[in-house]
């Protein structure tokens, strides 16, 4: 526990920020930049790292994405530029066994997967975490809009101030343990237009750079491309089938189809549009049906993480807001769990494209905080 006879710096140690040792996990971009710059100002001992998760060589002029070659060296520039030490961690095959393949095989399983999701948990709060505290820091701190608040039972997951920016969605897996050594800078800034302010008055290099779109692996958004590579057999043709198997047209590829896909299937004449509700990777088939099979209110999830005060199973029925996408507001729902990690979430209004893969984030309906979440299954 920490000792707090004495007044708290700004990042909840009871000592000078001299003598405060805070690892910042560097993308390469404003965000993460502006949290090490600020640190630095402050007077706390930074040290930057960023993590090398694939070939920078393949990936160096790519925009739009973290982690890649140009990123590392603006990085570097930045700790240059603010005098503190920084350091290049290679973690390509921890990167590519944690996360990659995993997202190659959950989008072949006919999955909608979220691999920033599993980065976060895998890699950056679990291997980089660990190195931190290798390196003596007493805290780790990220460029990632989401607060950390602290309450009468230890530390909150809260939403960012401004609600446009908040990652919440992507950080539902933060377990207590790492929320206790984790510090979110930027959570409590009212727009991105403070950030860049920021940067710009500590003359950094990056006040300017874009913020990155894509997924860092997958350019362009084209996900079929980079399944295409991983897996190639995944591009074998086959059927478009309604629910009851009859063959109403051919593909080129179950890996070029996303559920709720209407556009594209090449099937005309039909009097009510159909869309896609469920790929079967293993049979080749991608299976049509009519936009109301894409609605449900039953919601399985499993490998829940509770952030909530009390065990998950302690109650028969919890009454939050949760998010079935990362795009979609949150929307009243009651969870039942049936275990420590897994639960039926039972959503107030039907929602369409529901996806296994997708993460189910869970929030208090009166407030900022997020009480963790599950992954959507098959049930």
């Amino acid at each position: 526990m920490l000792d707090q006879s004495g007044p708290l710096n700004s990042l909840g140690f009871a000592k000078a920020p001299a003598d405060t040792r805070v690892v910042v996990a560097m993308s390469g971009g404003v965000d993460s930049s502006v949290v090490a710059a600020e640190l630095k100002a402050q007077g706390y001992d930074v040290v930057g790292v960023t993590l090398q998760l694939y070939d920078h060589g393949a990936a160096l002029a790519k925009k739009g994405a973290c982690c890649a070659g140009i990123d590392i060296h603006d990085a570097r520039r930045v700790a240059e530029e603010m005098g503190f030490p920084h350091y290049v961690l290679d973690y390509e095959n921890v990167f590519k066994d944690a996360v990659i393949d995993e997202f190659a095989d959950s989008y072949l399983g006919g999955a909608t997967p979220v691999p920033c999701i599993r980065c976060n948990e895998r890699v950056k709060f679990k291997d980089l975490l660990e190195t931190a505290k290798d390196l003596e820091a007493d805290c780790m701190a990220t460029g990632h809009y989401i607060q950390r608040k602290m309450g009468d039972a230890g530390p909150e997951l809260h939403g960012a101030a401004d609600a446009n920016r908040d990652q919440s969605y992507f950080l539902f897996s933060t377990t207590p343990d790492q929320l206790d050594y984790l510090r979110f800078p930027l959570g409590h800034l009212p727009s991105k237009d403070d950030t860049r302010a920021l940067a710009a008055k500590y003359g950094l290099s990056v006040a300017d750079k874009p913020d990155s779109q894509d997924i860092c692996f997958v350019p362009n958004g084209d996900y079929a491309a980079v399944i295409r590579k991983l897996r190639p057999e995944a591009a074998a043709p086959g059927d478009i089938v309604d629910t009851e198997g009859r063959v109403l047209a051919q593909h080129d590829g179950v890996i070029n189809y996303t559920i709720g896909q209407r556009r594209g299937l090449g099937i005309g004449g039909l009097a009510d549009p159909l869309y896609v509700v469920k790929l079967d990777a293993d049979a080749r088939h991608v299976i049509v049906g009519p936009k109301e099979m894409l609605a449900t209110r039953t919601v399985p999830v499993r490998e829940v993480n509770w952030l909530g005060d009390e065990p998950f199973n302690a109650r028969p029925e919890w009454h939050v807001a949760v998010k079935v996408r990362s795009t979609r507001p949150p929307t009243d729902a009651v969870i039942r769990p049936i275990s420590a990690t897994e639960a039926t979430v039972e959503l107030a209004a039907a929602e369409a494209g529901v996806s296994p893969g997708q993460a189910c984030v869970f929030y208090d309906r009166e407030t900022s905080r997020i009480y963790g979440g599950g992954w959507i299954h098959k049930g």
